[in-house]
C-alpha cells in the first residue's frame, strides 16, 4: 500500500470568499477543487532558495547606502510544528510597506513618498531551535480601495519554506492594539478571535534593545488547534 500524504485541516485559515472582502470574489474558485494527492516526490526534494541566504539579508536597514526613514523594530520568534517543537532549516521571506505605508512596487501608486533606502524586503533560515530575527522599520497603514475609507492595518507580510517547492505557507504579522482592526475585512476574514490573535505580534522588552529599537516577538506554528493562519489554498 502506497504512502498518503494528507492535506493539513483548513480550520484556521481564512475561507477562499469573505463577504466585505471584495477581491476573494474574482480570485476563489467556482467550481469545487480537485485535490490531487501529494506523493514522495512532491514532500521532498530541493530545499528552495536556502543556500543563497546571507546574514545581511535579514537586516532590511543596512541594504542601501543610507539608513531609511521610520521606527527600527527588531522582529524575532519561532517557527514551531503542532507539539511545540522547532523547525530548524526554513526559509522565511518577508515583505512589507514602509513607515509612509508605500511598498515599491509599480500597483502602489499612492500618495506616499518612496525611501530610497527601504526597498522592503528580507530572508532568513531558521536554527536549530527554529529560531528567526528581521531587523526593519515598523511599516504604516495604507489605503486599498476594497471599501470606503479603507485603509490595511500596519503589517508585515511572512513567506515560510519547507524542504519542498510545495511546503509554502504565507501569512501576515500584525501589531498590538491597532485601532483598525474592527475595519480591516481581511484580518477579520480569519472568523475565529483566538485564531485571529495568533497573527499579532507582541511587543517583548528583552528583544528590546535599549536606545536602538523596540522588539516584537512571532512565533508561527505550522498546523494544530494553534496554527498560524494561512493565505494557503484550501477547501472552504
Amino acid at each position: 500500500m502506497g504512502l498518503i500524504y494528507p492535506r493539513e485541516s483548513a480550520l484556521a485559515h481564512p475561507s477562499n470568499s469573505f463577504e466585505g472582502y471584495r477581491s476573494t470574489a474574482k480570485r476563489h474558485p467556482k467550481r469545487p477543487l480537485v485535490i490531487l494527492p501529494h506523493t514522495l516526490s512532491e514532500v521532498t526534494g530541493p530545499v528552495y532558495g536556502h543556500e543563497i541566504v546571507r546574514p545581511e539579508d535579514a537586516d532590511l536597514t543596512l541594504q542601501h547606502a543610507g539608513e531609511p526613514l521610520g521606527e527600527r523594530i527588531i522582529v524575532s520568534g519561532r517557527v514551531l510544528d503542532e507539539d511545540g517543537r522547532p523547525v530548524p532549516n526554513t526559509l522565511l521571506e518577508v515583505w512589507q510597506a514602509n513607515a509612509a505605508g508605500r511598498y515599491v512596487h509599480v500597483a502602489d501608486q499612492h500618495p506616499a513618498p518612496l525611501d530610497p533606502n527601504f526597498t522592503g524586503a528580507g530572508r532568513v533560515v531558521t536554527d536549530d531551535e527554529g529560531r528567526y530575527r528581521f531587523v526593519t522599520i515598523r511599516p504604516g497603514a495604507y489605503p486599498w480601495r476594497n471599501h470606503h475609507n479603507a485603509w490595511r492595518p500596519a503589517h508585515i507580510h511572512f513567506s515560510l519554506f519547507g524542504p519542498s517547492y510545495l511546503s509554502r505557507l504565507v501569512t501576515q504579522m500584525y501589531f498590538p492594539g491597532d485601532p483598525l482592526f474592527p475595519f480591516d475585512p481581511i484580518f477579520n476574514s480569519v472568523t475565529d478571535e483566538r485564531a485571529r490573535n495568533r497573527m499579532v505580534s507582541r511587543f517583548d522588552l528583552d528583544t528590546t534593545q535599549p536606545e536602538w529599537a523596540l522588539g516584537f516577538v512571532f512565533d508561527i506554528v505550522l498546523r494544530g488547534r494553534n496554527a498560524t493562519p494561512m493565505e494557503e489554498p484550501h477547501d472552504d
